[in-house]
């Protein structure tokens, strides 16, 4: 069977111009090589990873707003070298990670940064992505806290110009739309009013942690003896 294409637009799955006859093979195979993702990046210690995090990465999911969404596991955050020794090893908070997005279609957990310099900067991590997956358009996402404070980061003017930005709203945390530049758009998300340096406290406390870490999150803490104080 032949089939006539007529294309036109651009979507975030297949860009077709000009008319033409096609065998299904030709089709399948046009398919295959004019695909291309919207991958959110998601960038954090997760130090631990909570729900909080995996809840709000699936809401994004949800609303169609990428295709994919990666957990960034960052080996140090530029802005956070001062909280290193309180951090766990990079090894355990990949693992943690990868133990929370089990199960959740869509949702990844990266150890990109892993090879690239430290401290990471986002607006090499973005271009490293680019390069690497020449295809894939790239999402940054953060949180309002983030935004608030995006003008400390690196190269922040060049992050803004090349890449879109979803902001996620945090609790006490406002943001002015109307002064937003075109790249940036606001997300409604739920609220979650945790922080993983609360959940380390509570660990050291002994508190329970079922109530904001995955059960296999939390066993792995306990298994391992994390944020333990030694």
């Amino acid at each position: 069977m032949y089939y006539g294409i007529k294309k036109t637009v651009r979507t975030n799955r297949v860009i077709i111009i000009h008319y033409f006859c096609i065998s299904n093979a030709q089709l399948e195979n046009l398919i295959n090589t004019c695909y291309f993702m919207k991958i959110g990046i998601y960038g954090g210690s997760f130090n631990p990873v909570h729900i909080g995090h995996t809840r709000l990465a699936a809401s994004i999911l949800q609303q169609a707003l990428v295709d994919e969404l990666w957990l960034l596991v960052s080996p140090l955050n530029p802005l956070k070298q001062n909280a290193a020794a309180d951090i766990a090893a990079y090894e355990h908070r990949l693992a943690m990670a990868e133990l929370a997005v089990s199960g959740v279609e869509g949702l990844r957990v990266s150890d990109f940064e892993r090879s690239l310099p430290v401290p990471s900067y986002m607006v090499n991590t973005l271009a490293a992505l680019q390069t690497a997956n020449p295809d894939d358009e790239f999402v940054l996402v953060i949180g309002a806290d983030n935004w608030a404070d995006f003008s400390k980061w690196y190269h922040h003017e060049e992050i803004v110009s090349r890449y879109s930005i979803l902001v996620y709203r945090r609790p006490g945390c406002d943001i002015d739309e109307s002064c937003l530049p075109p790249s940036v758009r606001v997300v409604d998300t739920p609220l979650y009013d945790i922080s993983s340096t609360e959940i380390r406290q509570s660990i050291q406390n002994g508190a329970p942690l079922d109530e904001w870490i995955d059960s296999k999150v939390a066993d792995y803490i306990r298994r391992n003896k994390l944020y333990l104080i030694s």
